[in-house]
């Protein structure tokens, strides 16, 4: 079955967070009137909204990979079999000065993860490399297979994976060059309070005296004098104590993962979620 454009691009505007907490108040409006839009509520008759975004999911992974489909699917079948553990630690649009790397993963290094579709222009990726390298210690983008060529010489530093867009198979095509400086500055920027506080109650072994007005530039001067490979091991430490949620070593209903990932949704709120999304379509 053949689908618009237009409509495509409709359903696949159900993925997001607006809408999401709008499922967790029993407000599928949404949903409904997309249904009644394209003719599709006698399709969906007696089923639930749980069924409408599975197959939605399905509909829009073979005919329009848009990057919510890209990043769920990365998540689910390669990012955790290939680069991760149940010890690593995933974040959802991880913030590194004035870029936001699409995911970001804490192991026993860091790596950040810039998802590129064919429909994406290449113009800002030169400035999000630039903000990534001060931070992460290892580099990929996702890119579309046909077009390898174009992005293969763009900085050789850079890992590259390519996806299949039929099969949405990945496939690593070249590993990241592993870069062990950070950018203290940068660092602060990015580290929560009690993160920089930690990072230098533990190396220094005390924290100076200073005031809630000074507490910044002074911890920014003291962290200036770590050493990288002692700074980097004290990054990823602190980095990995966040609290957020995980989920996608689960495969049931993972068409939600990068959702609940974006919304650090636990174990409980998935499950309400999902119970939600059981509601029968009227």
């Amino acid at each position: 079955m053949s689908y618009h454009i237009n409509q495509l691009r409709d359903f696949s505007s159900l993925f997001t967070r607006k809408e999401v907490k709008r499922w967790f108040k029993d407000d599928f409006k949404a949903i409904d009137l997309k249904l009644e839009r394209y003719n599709l509520l006698e399709k969906y008759q007696g089923s639930n909204y749980l069924n409408v975004l599975k197959n939605t999911y399905k509909i829009l992974g073979d005919n329009y990979p848009n990057e919510y489909i890209l990043k769920n699917e990365f998540l689910n079948q390669w990012l955790k079999s290939e680069f991760g553990n149940q010890n690593s630690l995933i974040i959802n649009e991880f913030r590194t000065g004035k870029a936001i790397a699409d995911l970001a993963m804490f192991n026993g290094i860091s790596k950040a993860f810039e998802i590129k579709t064919i429909l994406d222009k290449e113009y800002r990726l030169s400035n999000q490399i630039q903000e990534y390298k001060k931070i992460f210690n290892e580099l990929y983008i996702i890119i579309p297979k046909t077009q390898i060529n174009k992005y293969i010489n763009y900085d050789n530093c850079i890992g590259i994976i390519s996806y299949e867009l039929e099969s949405k198979k990945f496939e690593l095509q070249r590993k990241a060059i592993r870069n062990n400086e950070i950018d203290s500055d940068s660092l602060m920027e990015i580290l929560h309070t009690k993160e920089y506080l930690e990072i230098i109650l533990r190396f220094f072994g005390y924290l100076p005296e200073m005031s809630v007005f000074t507490q910044y530039e002074t911890c920014k001067k003291l962290l200036f004098q770590i050493p990288n490979e002692e700074l980097n091991l004290l990054f990823l430490d602190v980095i990995k104590k966040r609290k957020i949620n995980n989920l996608f070593f689960n495969k049931i209903n993972n068409e939600f993962n990068q959702i609940c990932l974006s919304l650090n949704l636990s174990k409980v709120e998935k499950n309400k979620l999902i119970e939600k999304l059981k509601t029968n379509i009227n």
